[in-house]
């Protein structure tokens, strides 16, 4: 008698158990699936806003891209003869050489002046390589090279 009530013990534990387990697996797939839809849904959102902002942003380089090709053309901005602008467009957007096109033109005897330019739009700022270039022009370690090549 007392090895059946122990089989009997031991099925029921083990019944109990069993029942415990799928119902702790169950709770754990149904949270696991709430848990996954919060995710897709805030996934959702924040990739809509981060497809947003990078749209504007590409705008906005995009305009600033035509913006230092046109301006030139534009005299209330550009207070130099288009014609004496080369755009380089990096490090910097132009190297202006004021009065080149009268000296080449005209045969001035009129100074050259070199200019070194970065066109921004916006609330656009110089980074950090333009602002050490603006230094350096700024601190007049700026020099002449002549690279003669002889084949």
């Amino acid at each position: 008698m007392a090895l059946v009530d122990i089989l009997i013990g031991l099925f029921v534990g083990l019944v109990v158990a069993a029942s415990v387990y799928l119902i702790m697996k169950m709770q754990l797939r149904h949270r696991i699936a709430m848990i996954e839809k919060e995710f897709r849904q805030t996934w959702a959102e924040q990739e809509y806003s981060v497809r947003k902002d990078a749209a504007e942003r590409s705008r906005y380089v995009l305009k600033g891209k035509i913006a230092e090709h046109m301006v030139p053309i534009v005299p209330e901005v550009f207070k130099h003869n288009p014609s004496d602008a080369r755009f380089i467009g990096a490090p910097i957007d132009y190297l202006i050489f004021e009065g080149y096109t009268a000296v080449k033109d005209a045969n001035s005897n009129e100074e050259i002046t070199v200019i070194l330019a970065d066109i921004k739009t916006g609330n656009a700022t110089l980074n950090r390589t333009e602002r050490k270039i603006k230094e350096a022009v700024e601190n007049g370690r700026v020099r002449w090279e002549t690279i003669r090549i002889d084949f």
